[in-house]
């Protein structure tokens, strides 16, 4: 997709969205949740699926002897272990590395635990250094899919026209924006805003969260983090004289949003916990310590954020946990107002809120799980009428509301749908059509209210990143920019595919394939498969260059839209979390098995990989099946999930409950959780080949987690096969920043799996 980060009347940009940038209300382990006009956002988790940034190879001969596969031999690290006893519902464990968790977390300088963690690195380093070669050809390979000096499509706003640019080169953005002509059009001088590149000089990490204008376009708002740890520095700009303002506020974990008359900004503040249970008011040339606070969030496990309605009349405080949201609107003219609650949060229901002439429309999923949209007034906003149904065949994703007309976002089948609706005539629904049989497809960035043009971005396992302009009112679909890959591609090169395997239940599970045209499905093709499976984000059947360099190779590229995702409706997710976790794995192991039994792959030709969330899953199917991986990569991984969940001091566990339940007070939890948890559940076998990643200042998936994993596995497995902890020691849960040094690391990664599989000539 497009990575243009433009909002309803704004300009907002949400660090590593995908699409357009909505605001975050509460974040999980490997995503945050958004409500609406929000969207789904899964974390910048390093993977060979996450980037999207060929050359041709002849197919080596693949083995699977993982013996012989080592050019040399370091000496793997091994983790001291130390007494520690745990009890909890009548059981007792021990947990021998329970030390590597540093007590002064998030300061981290324990010289054990940095001695361990840099002796891992170390041997990482010297483990992949016959490889080096292998990293680079694939570095240049993936850097040649990527034109340096890219440009987003310009897109209006308001009496200005805005857009990105990377120069050659660059390891981030520029942002830029000029006046807009009669013709919607810039003319005129390019007014460069904002200078990531010059923020970013110097440092090892650098992230932009928010990018926000202020209305009457003379002021800028961003945030930035120089570190991973996801505690962002609010900084202001002056446009016209491009100096910077005196304000600054440390320590935001939220979006930001300006009053109507660009005097104020709302904002949260992450507390000692990593979660935003605040939203502030600071007024512009006053000093941060008098600000107001408007909203304070009781419920420990509840996190908040700040947004504003599609008609800019209304600002959103919308505060909620991985299954229930409560929404609040204030008048943007007015911030101290005393906010409109729009309805009491029930345990169990999730709703967002939009504004249209003074009219509420609400999508929730109080009536289905599919979700519904429905309207109330402003003077009764918790009485609800329903203005489109939930329903079996249709899932409404999202809704977003302009001033003529609104368009309602949904699956069916597991593909993307967009429907333009007239508010005059509920029957009148337009759906626009998109050519290909699998393909990813939303609504891109649309920051004016009365346009009658969508700007939309769309792709496919085998189409680039592509921007289209729709015409509402003739139903004329304009293409404006294909991504450009400049060392080549050529679509008609490869195949895709849209499978279903059947799992041990029954269930039928959709998988979306990629490979090279006359690939011959015999069972001796190698096979890479990516899930995530968890907090109802599917898995989009989108574009990769960086997938190419394997699929060149004679790799089919699989993503197994397995339970815990939402790809085939809200029942499709709730199939797949709490005491019906165990989907999630059963279906990812199934799928493999069947593509096996199918002919496109053997057993032991598969590598897998996974991040965070779908680290955890990782970690489930290598104790679960561990002779059918080839190789398997988890990034930053939640394996010690027994021990995360039960302590509530860490950032995300009492957030987490809803999604993974509470086993300190829930002995069925706990018993479940007992039964999948990678970490506890590692015994004496042979396990396959394996990468895993960590970010020290990871707050998602705190790095003790993947090293307490590595070294009971270094201790307890019975094979010789490679094992290998990279801890990014100044990142965090996304691994390195910039779009060069991400791309090195998934050149690492791919070249681990290649030779781990045997497809290094």
């Amino acid at each position: 997709m497009n990575h243009s980060l433009f909002h309803h009347g704004r300009l907002t940009a949400s660090g590593d969205t995908k699409g357009a940038g909505h605001m975050t209300i509460s974040f999980r382990r490997g995503m945050a949740v958004m409500a609406s006009p929000f969207l789904f956002l899964v974390a910048a988790c390093a993977s060979l699926e996450g980037a999207d940034v060929n050359s041709a190879k002849d197919d080596p001969v693949l083995t699977t002897n993982h013996d012989v596969k080592q050019a040399v031999t370091p000496t793997p690290p091994v983790a001291a272990q130390k007494p520690h006893r745990a009890s909890a519902h009548g059981k007792s464990w021990d947990d021998p590395w329970a030390w590597l968790r540093d007590p002064g977390y998030p300061e981290v300088d324990d010289p054990e635990i940095l001695a361990y963690l840099n002796a891992e690195n170390a041997y990482f380093t010297a483990s992949m250094k016959p490889y080096d070669g292998l990293v680079e050809e694939l570095f240049q390979e993936m850097k040649g899919r990527i034109k340096e000096d890219e440009k987003s499509v310009p897109q209006k706003d308001g009496a200005w026209v805005y857009w990105t640019e990377f120069e050659k080169g660059g390891q981030y953005k520029k942002w830029y924006r000029r006046a807009a002509g009669p013709d919607g059009k810039g003319v005129g001088e390019a007014i460069l805003l904002l200078d990531e590149p010059a923020l970013a000089k110097g440092k090892d990490y650098f992230r932009l969260s928010e990018f926000s204008v202020s209305p009457d376009g003379k002021l800028l708002a961003y945030s930035v983090d120089d570190n991973g740890s996801e505690r962002f520095e609010v900084r202001f700009k002056n446009l016209e004289t491009g100096t910077l303002l005196p304000d600054t506020i440390p320590g935001t974990l939220s979006s930001i949003e300006w009053s109507a008359d660009s005097a104020m900004v709302l904002y949260g503040l992450a507390n000692e916990n990593w979660r935003t249970d605040n939203i502030h008011v600071h007024k512009l040339g006053t000093p941060v310590s008098s600000d107001k606070q408007i909203f304070k969030e009781a419920d420990i496990g509840f996190s908040c954020d700040v947004g504003l309605t599609a008609s800019e009349k209304y600002l959103v405080i919308a505060t909620g946990d991985n299954e229930t949201s409560e929404v609040r609107l204030i008048p943007r003219d007015n911030p101290f107002a005393t906010p409109i609650l729009v309805s009491p949060r029930k345990k169990g229901r999730e709703y967002s809120v939009e504004e249209h002439d003074g009219t509420l429309y609400i999508h929730a999923n109080d009536t289905h799980p599919n979700f519904r949209i429905a309207t109330a007034s402003l003077a009764k906003p918790d009485q609800w009428t329903t203005l489109i149904a939930g329903a079996e065949n249709f899932y409404i994703t999202d809704f977003s509301a302009f001033r003529d007309y609104y368009v309602v976002e949904g699956r069916e089948g597991g593909l993307d749908q967009i429907e333009v609706r007239s508010y005059a005539d509920p029957a009148k629904v337009t759906r626009i059509p998109f050519p290909e049989a699998s393909y990813s497809a939303g609504l891109d960035s649309n920051p004016e209210y009365g346009t009658h043009t969508l700007r939309l971005a769309y792709e496919s396992m085998v189409t680039p990143d592509t921007v289209y302009d729709y015409d509402v009112d003739t139903g004329a679909l304009t293409t404006l920019k294909v991504q450009e890959i400049p060392s080549g591609y050529n679509a008609a090169d490869y195949v895709t595919e849209r499978v279903e395997i059947k799992g041990r239940d029954g269930t039928m599970i959709p998988v979306s394939l990629v490979y090279k045209k006359g690939l011959a499905k015999n069972g001796t093709a190698p096979l890479h498969l990516y899930a995530y499976g968890a907090y109802g984000y599917a898995v989009p059947p989108s574009f990769s260059t960086t997938r190419l360099s394997l699929v060149d190779r004679g790799y089919i590229y699989g993503i197994a839209h397995i339970r815990g995702g939402d790809d085939l409706g809200r029942n499709w997710y709730l199939q797949g979390k709490l005491d019906k976790r165990q989907n999630t794995f059963n279906d990812f192991v199934d799928v493999a098995q069947g593509l096996v039994d199918k002919g496109y792959t053997g057993r032991g030709k598969i590598s897998a990989s996974g991040g965070s969330a779908g680290g955890e899953l990782m970690g489930a199917i290598v104790n679960m099946d561990p002779s059918l991986w080839g190789a398997v990569v988890a990034h930053v991984p939640f394996v010690d999930v027994i021990n995360t969940m039960m302590d509530e001091s860490l950032p995300l566990t009492p957030g987490e409950w809803p999604e993974w339940g509470n086993p300190i007070t829930d002995k069925a939890a706990f018993e479940t959780m007992w039964r999948y948890s990678p970490y506890d559940n590692v015994t004496a076998k042979a396990y396959p080949p394996m990468l895993v990643t960590a970010g020290l200042n990871d707050p998602r998936v705190t790095y003790w987690e993947p090293a307490k994993w590595v070294a009971k596995l270094r201790a307890t497995k019975t094979d010789k096969n490679l094992l290998l902890l990279k801890t990014n020691m100044g990142a965090g849960h996304g691994g390195k920043s910039g779009r060069f040094e991400s791309l090195r690391e998934d050149a690492e990664e791919q070249a681990f799996i290649l030779s781990q599989m045997g497809m290094v000539k």
